[in-house]
């Protein structure tokens, strides 16, 4: 019998409900295989973002070793012997008819619960998961905690389908995509059957660290985007908009003429700290998985200097995520090579207001984004996206080093490309990725310097081109492949 200890919810033990509340105190758990009880909890009612351990028996991936030392046939272990497919040991529900099996189904959305998202891991864990890790980190795709018997992967349409489910009370259900990941339960499948998760409250990922794992990010405020307005808007919570020294996700820094500090009745007005000192010094940006850059109505270059260039290449060669707006454009273009190599760039005249453009569905992830956008409510016909505040900085990608995927052919121009990093590298050494847009993407709300955040932010609902935005943000978060290949859930051993 083997037990875990650690800050949990209780979960059920075999196919009865849950023996416990969700506390913060430290709970040790049995088997489910040994028909064991849970051992008692602080106390407090069950919170969606309650951590799940489920312990594993003892032995490893190929036996058990007995007292005598001698290795056998490994049998199953914990939640693996509720799957109908199983056949070793200690199996306790029939296998299916037919090649019929267990499943659930849904949608996962955003931490607003209002967008169905592509490309998040959902599975069954059958032991407890890793901890998150913040800040720069090269994670490649291939590998998930947890030792995951069920996975699925979100398809374009923002729907999965996760078979071989164990057949028990309080299923426990991961949803990940990078380092977003929400651990939730199912109170109750139904055997050699499809059961439906409808509850967009339940599927959602995380809006604050009391309901899971968030990246931490840095947003740069400008003069010319107020990309400060768009995580709100896709539901991060007020409570993880803090200063750096807080215990929040999310961290501003003042770009120039952006939004500099918070309203009176948020953080008590604090001061954002000046954009040029935190990307001037690489330590500070490899605090952060995901930094955001919102555009300045400039190059701005006296605020970036060769050191800053630098630092923000050896982020992104270490596994950082960056999303540059407009004008941020400098950080390619006169970074260190190979950065400049990156794409053609030619300064022109801003193009039409609204501007269609075409997404690029020669690759799989744009493919995928061209039908998302259709199945998320776009106004925009499948491969086509209406834009405001279209820009014209870069006329074409180095297809060896960057990928084209919202674009231009009358005149010549790329609106949004990605390039993973370190650039000239094998790809599987990658695990850095910078998103460059040539739009002013929340172009309904505005940078407010005089009263502070959120006044800008005047919008509620996403435009075409914000979803477009989110679809990118969260592919950003994600494990980094190459974008010639589509995504693949976890492979399950």
């Amino acid at each position: 019998m083997s037990r875990y200890a650690s800050t949990i919810c209780l979960v059920a033990i075999g196919a009865v409900s849950a023996l416990g509340a969700c506390g913060s105190g430290n709970t040790t758990f049995d088997d489910r295989t040994s028909g064991g009880q849970g051992g008692g909890s602080t106390g407090g009612s069950m919170g969606v973002g309650g951590i799940i351990a489920i312990p594993d028996a003892a032995g490893g991936t190929g036996g058990i070793i007995g007292g005598d030392g001698a290795v056998g046939p490994r049998p199953c272990q914990n939640l693996e012997c509720y799957q109908n497919k199983c056949t070793l040991g200690q199996c306790k529900v029939p296998q299916c008819r037919a090649g019929g099996t267990t499943s659930l189904s849904g949608s996962i959305y955003d931490p607003a619960g209002k967008v169905p998202l592509y490309n998040v891991i959902v599975y069954v864990p059958n032991a407890p998961v890793d901890p998150i890790v913040n800040g720069a980190t090269c994670d490649r795709c291939g590998g998930i905690s947890g030792s995951p018997i069920a996975s699925a992967i979100i398809d374009p349409k923002g729907q999965f389908v996760l078979k071989d489910v164990p057949v028990t009370g309080n299923v426990p259900l991961v949803i990940q995509v990078g380092k977003w990941r929400r651990q939730i339960t199912v109170p109750t499948v139904t055997s050699c059957a499809d059961t439906a998760l409808t509850d967009k409250d339940m599927m959602r990922l995380p809006r604050s660290a009391a309901e899971g794992d968030l990246p931490k990010m840095a947003l740069a405020t400008g003069e010319a985007d107020a990309l400060e307005c768009l995580l709100r808007k896709i539901g991060v919570a007020d409570s993880e908009f803090t200063p750096e020294s807080g215990p929040g996700h999310v961290n501003f820094f003042t770009g120039f003429k952006g939004t500099s500090k918070y309203k009176t009745t948020i953080n008590g007005g604090a001061a954002f700290g000046p954009a040029p000192t935190f990307w001037g010094d690489v330590n500070n940006l490899r605090k952060y998985d995901v930094v955001l850059l919102s555009c300045e109505g400039t190059e701005s270059p006296s605020n970036k200097d060769a050191a800053a260039l630098q630092a923000m290449q050896d982020y992104l060669n270490t596994g950082g995520r960056v999303f540059a707006s407009h004008w941020h454009n400098f950080w390619l273009e006169k970074g260190p090579q190979p950065f400049p190599t990156v794409a053609k760039f030619n300064h022109q005249k801003d193009l039409a207001n609204p501007f269609v453009a075409d997404i690029d569905t020669s690759f799989p992830k744009g493919k995928a984004l061209a039908d998302w956008l259709v199945n998320v409510g776009g106004k925009s016909p499948s491969g086509k996206i209406s834009i405001n505040a279209a820009q014209h900085t870069v006329d074409a990608v180095n297809a060896m080093a960057a990928q084209r995927w919202i674009y231009s052919t009358a005149p010549t121009s790329v609106q949004y490309l990605t390039a993973n990093t370190p650039m000239n590298v094998p790809e599987e050494k990658q695990c850095g990725r910078v998103v460059l847009s040539d739009i002013h993407v929340s172009s309904g709300d505005t940078p407010n310097a005089s009263t502070g955040y959120p006044d800008g932010c005047k919008t509620t609902e996403l435009s075409d081109q914000e979803k477009a935005l989110e679809f990118m943000l969260f592919d950003l978060s994600s494990c980094v492949i190459g974008d010639s290949k589509p995504p693949i859930p976890p492979i399950i051993k």
